[in-house]
């Protein structure tokens, strides 16, 4: 997962640029063959809601099933509140929707943490039949909101959902542990860095290791932390990893230490997938996980330095 390059595939299905196509004058495809991406080039003459409401009356809304919103600001970032108010607005004319991507959006384009996100709530009460929704960025509303947030709320379908943020929120994080969602089995946060707002302790997580979330989950990541050490020692003893399929603690400062605990906690055997990427273990206990998990696909790329002083993780500004 990264920020350096624009999604090509989203819910199984490629992701097809609207408002490129309108200007080159390029055919356009099924309403449900393709997610569609909606967002603007910088500097871009038209706003989001125009470019938003042409592809409105343009496809047949009704049939389309996916949406990736890309970048929704012409120059300098803008809150995405007017963006939100015209999706939420029109959800009466996209019954089929299921999937939804908030924020493909490069660092070139936008720092992650410059995006300004406000209250996504409403994506989830305005669409019950979403089964998927991911959600980039966390920077403050300038305008004077109060930043990404989540309210408590039920949702019957939705069966992935994904923050990412080089600096999650502890109250986001807090606020999906409140959340009913059980059809859920697929749950990833990007926990970031505290200077950019990720000021979520060990503790937080405490309500998706324990079991007690999320009867449904069977894919779980914990990511992009500074403290990935910790949340691994918590993970080798965490009763819900027993009921996964794939544990994802990638994208943070892994280090020995942490996967030291992984493997001397409980049997994690039985897991399809663990990602690891983006750490700094040491060649030989990248060896030792190798061994010790010979039937489960190990991701063990983007390895930094055991030794580096200066470790970061993947995504922060």
């Amino acid at each position: 997962m990264t920020v350096s390059r624009h999604i090509e595939e989203f819910h199984g299905l490629p992701v097809f640029d609207f408002v490129q196509a309108v200007e080159k004058g390029t055919q356009l495809p099924d309403a449900a063959a393709v997610a569609w991406k909606i967002g603007l080039e910088y500097e871009s003459p038209r706003t989001f809601t125009e470019c938003w409401q042409q592809f409105l009356d343009t496809v047949e809304a009704d049939r389309v099933s996916t949406v990736v919103i890309g970048l929704w600001s012409q120059e300098e970032p803008d809150s995405f509140a007017e963006p939100l108010r015209a999706i939420v607005g029109a959800a009466g004319r996209l019954p089929a929707l299921r999937a939804l991507f908030v924020g493909d959006i490069t660092f070139e384009e936008c720092e992650i943490s410059w995006l300004q996100l406000v209250d996504v709530t409403p994506l989830l009460t305005s669409f019950p039949q979403l089964t998927e929704l991911v959600v980039r960025g966390s920077g403050e509303d300038w305008e004077g909101g109060s930043g990404l947030a989540l309210q408590q709320v039920r949702h019957e379908r939705l069966r992935a959902l994904r923050f990412e943020s080089g600096g999650l929120p502890v109250s986001v994080v807090r606020s999906v542990a409140a959340c009913d969602f059980p059809a859920l089995e697929s749950l990833a946060l990007w926990l970031g860095v505290d200077q950019y707002g990720g000021d979520a302790a060990l503790d937080d997580l405490t309500p998706f290791l324990d079991g007690s979330r999320f009867p449904a989950l069977r894919h779980l990541g914990l990511q992009n932390s500074e403290f990935q050490d910790a949340i691994a020692a918590a993970v080798a003893h965490a009763p819900v990893v027993a009921r996964l399929e794939a544990l994802t603690l990638s994208m943070g400062v892994l280090t020995d230490e942490g996967a030291t605990a992984l493997l001397e906690g409980q049997p994690l055997t039985h897991l399809r997938a663990l990602d690891l990427h983006h750490h700094y273990l040491s060649d030989a206990m990248q060896e030792r996980l190798r061994q010790a998990l010979p039937g489960v696909a190990l991701d063990l790329s983007e390895a930094g330095k055991p030794d580096d002083q200066w470790r970061y993780v993947a995504v922060a500004e």
